[in-house]
């Protein structure tokens, strides 16, 4: 599984897909399952970077600056650029500012490492990532859409978020990886729980594309309006994270990173957020998954064209 997982991934996307069209009804009970899987997922990876080694990142100050910039300079500025031409609903506006400000704490480290990034570097950007966009989305959304949309937002999901998402998955590797420093059962269990990443990964993608399928039902008008948009923005970020990289003259790893932060978007987290909207905003919440939809692509395609962007034989300094 290990040597063919986009094909994993790309089978889980069209099991989700046929699982979200014959059986919709199973949408709301899946959409429950999504942040433990995930959760699960995290724990797994979290597992693979030692407690030291994961600290010691901290210190890469050039890096976590790079994913700064990336995240909340250039992507506000491409977004800026988009923004005039979007659709002229204030909820579809609202919607794809949420997802498209918030830079992504989860699958982007799987992806990424898939890719050949740092994922480790990413993984300890991750605190430091959630607990900016928290702060910098009601300033970003009271920029783009005035004091009287800024407001409706409630940043509570983001706070549940780090708590189950980074928190608790990163305390239980840290004691799981303890554990195995200790007794040969840890060491055990804990290179058995490591080789679930693939099929939790797959495991995500077949939960998230099932519950949230069903709800583009009746607003088909609203996703065609917005996809080329998602594409858009994958496209532009991928030489505009790449620019960074090179301009913070990162090494080939870190740069890949870079690559990743700036164009996967927080989706998984910010659905919550749209769907504790008033009424009148309904459709946010559609907007916010047809991202997750384009974006499983777009990581997809990352995976292979990050080493194109930044290949090994030609450092990211260049």
């Amino acid at each position: 599984m290990d040597r063919r997982q986009v094909a994993v991934y790309l089978v889980a996307l069209a099991v989700g897909a046929l699982v979200g069209l014959a059986a919709p009804g199973l949408g709301p009970s899946l959409e429950d399952a999504v942040n433990p899987v995930l959760g699960a997922l995290l724990y797994v990876t979290f597992l693979q970077v030692p407690a030291a080694e994961l600290v010691g990142s901290l210190r890469d100050r050039r890096f976590l600056t790079a994913a700064l910039v990336v995240n909340f300079v250039v992507v506000p500025g491409v977004v800026a650029a988009m923004f005039s031409f979007l659709p002229g609903d204030q909820a579809v506006r609202l919607g794809v500012l949420l997802v498209l400000l918030c830079p992504c704490v989860d699958w982007v480290i799987v992806f990424t490492g898939l890719a050949g990034g740092s994922g480790r570097r990413l993984l300890a950007a991750t605190p430091l990532l959630l607990v900016v966009q928290m702060l910098a989305l009601p300033v970003f959304l009271f920029v783009f859409l005035g004091s009287a949309l800024a407001h409706v937002v409630d940043i509570g999901p983001f706070v549940q978020a780090f708590l189950f998402l980074i928190v608790v998955p990163l305390a239980l590797a840290w004691t799981t990886q303890a554990w195995a420093t200790r007794r040969p059962a840890g060491q055990q269990a804990s290179d058995a729980v490591s080789t679930a990443m693939v099929p939790l990964m797959a495991a995500v993608l077949v939960v998230v594309v099932a519950s949230q399928l069903p709800k583009l039902h009746g607003h088909l008008g609203d996703v065609a309006a917005v996809v080329p948009f998602y594409v858009l923005f994958l496209a532009v970020m991928a030489f505009a994270g790449r620019a960074v990289a090179r301009l913070f003259r990162l090494d080939v790893p870190g740069g890949r990173a870079v690559l990743f932060t700036g164009a996967a978007r927080n989706s998984l987290v910010v659905l919550p957020l749209a769907l504790a909207l008033p009424d009148r905003f309904a459709v946010a919440a559609v907007v916010v998954v047809t991202q997750t939809l384009v974006e499983v692509l777009g990581m997809v395609a990352y995976v292979r064209l990050a080493p194109k962007l930044l290949p090994h034989d030609e450092p990211a300094a260049a």
